[in-house]
């Protein structure tokens, strides 16, 4: 059975806001193992899934694509974000230590 996994990915640093974490990924899970080739040194496999990443706008929807065909999927929750709220004032503050 092919076996995928289903996530919210986080968003990166480099952004701002959570434009491209709002979709839920289907990502196959490798079944064979990378190697590199002794030519080239380039990392490669036969498995060509691994390249494949599709996204869906609710989870619900990346589960019945998954039933719909034939796969084996394993969900993962969403991280909770961590707020850490930050006085712009206290970077300036006389008193800071350090």
């Amino acid at each position: 059975m092919t076996q995928v996994r289903i996530y919210l990915p986080a968003k990166t640093a480099a952004q701002s806001g959570p434009a491209n974490a709002r979709r839920w990924i289907l990502e196959f899970e490798p079944e064979a193992a990378k190697r590199i080739d002794p030519l080239m040194g380039w990392t490669g496999s036969p498995d060509t899934r691994q390249q494949v990443r599709l996204g869906f706008p609710e989870m619900e929807d990346a589960i019945a694509y998954a039933e719909r065909n034939g796969l084996v999927y394993e969900v993962a929750p969403p991280q909770a974000r961590r707020m850490i709220t930050k006085n712009y004032a206290d970077k300036y503050a006389y008193d800071k230590v350090g």
